[in-house]
C-alpha cells in the first residue's frame, strides 16, 4: 500500500534522522539515491526501511513523490532512500589507517572515505570534533564507500595502529611511510592538527605544494596514494 500521509511514522522518523542528535540516539542514518542503495545492497547492508517514489518501478515501499521529496535532504529530491543501522568498528585497523582530527566538514569526511576505499585503507578513525560520517552530506560524498570502509571513533592518538604520522602544512619531513602499519593523522585545513596531537604522533610529514595548504580530503588522498604506491612497490 502506498504511503499517502505526511504523518506516516516512517516519514516522521526520517525527518528526525536529518539531525545528528537523533541519528546518535537511534544509531541509524538515511542514504538517498539509487546508486547509494545499490552500493549498500552490494555490501550486504540490509535496510531497516526502503522507500521509493510511487510509479518508479524500484523495489521498496511506495510513497507519493511529493511526500518523498519533503523528507529528502537533496535539493532536487529523490526517487529512493533507505534507512540503515549505523556500523562502528571496535578499533581502527591497518595496514593503513586514516585518522581525522577536528575535520568538521562532512563533505571532506565523505571524500576521505571514498579515497580510503580507492587506495585500500583498512579503516578511517574519527577523532574529536570530526563531522558525522552518517550525516547526509558525508554519506553522499562517500559515494557508497561508507558501506565498505570500517569507521571507528577514537579519543586519543594512542588508540591508533602502527606508526602514527601527523600531516602538517610546513616543517615535516617528506612523506615516506614505511613499516607494516601506518596511521595518517589529518587535521582541518584552516587550523591543522592541535600541537598536542602532533606531539603524540611518531613523526610529522609535509606534502610539498606551491599553495599555502591542501584541504583535509585532498591531503588525505595524496597521502593515501603515496602509501599505496610505496607498499605496492617490489
Amino acid at each position: 500500500m502506498t504511503i499517502t500521509s505526511p504523518q506516516n511514522e516512517t516519514l516522521k522518523e526520517i525527518r528526525k534522522l536529518a539531525g545528528r542528535k537523533w541519528r546518535d540516539k537511534l544509531r541509524q542514518f538515511v542514504a538517498e539515491g539509487e546508486d547509494l542503495l545499490d552500493a549498500a545492497d552490494a555490501a550486504g547492508w540490509e535496510p531497516l526501511a526502503r522507500l521509493v517514489a510511487e510509479g518508479s518501478g524500484l523495489p521498496g515501499e511506495e510513497v507519493k513523490p511529493h511526500l518523498l521529496a519533503q523528507v529528502s535532504q537533496l535539493g532536487s529530491g529523490t526517487r529512493a532512500l533507505g534507512v540503515y543501522a549505523q556500523r562502528w568498528a571496535p578499533a581502527p585497523a591497518g595496514p593503513v589507517c586514516v585518522a581525522l582530527w577536528g575535520v568538521n566538514d562532512p563533505g571532506n569526511v565523505g571524500t576521505v572515505l571514498r579515497s580510503a576505499l580507492a587506495f585500500g585503507a583498512g579503516s578511517v578513525a574519527l577523532g574529536p570534533g570530526t563531522a558525522d560520517p552518517y550525516g547526509s552530506k558525508a554519506v553522499r560524498a562517500s559515494m557508497g564507500a561508507l558501506f565498505e570502509v570500517p569507521v571507528v571513533r577514537v579519543r586519543s592518538v594512542e588508540e591508533l595502529p602502527g606508526r602514527r604520522i601527523a600531516l602538517v602544512a610546513h616543517g615535516g619531513e617528506p612523506l615516506a611511510p614505511h613499516g607494516d602499519e601506518v596511521t595518517l593523522v589529518v587535521g582541518a585545513e584552516r587550523s591543522g592538527l592541535p600541537d598536542e596531537i602532533v606531539s603524540a604522533c611518531d613523526a610529522t610529514a609535509t606534502i610539498p605544494v606551491r599553495a599555502e595548504s591542501l584541504n583535509a580530503a585532498m591531503a588525505a588522498t595524496v597521502a593515501l596514494y603515496e602509501c599505496n604506491r610505496r607498499m605496492a612497490a617490489p
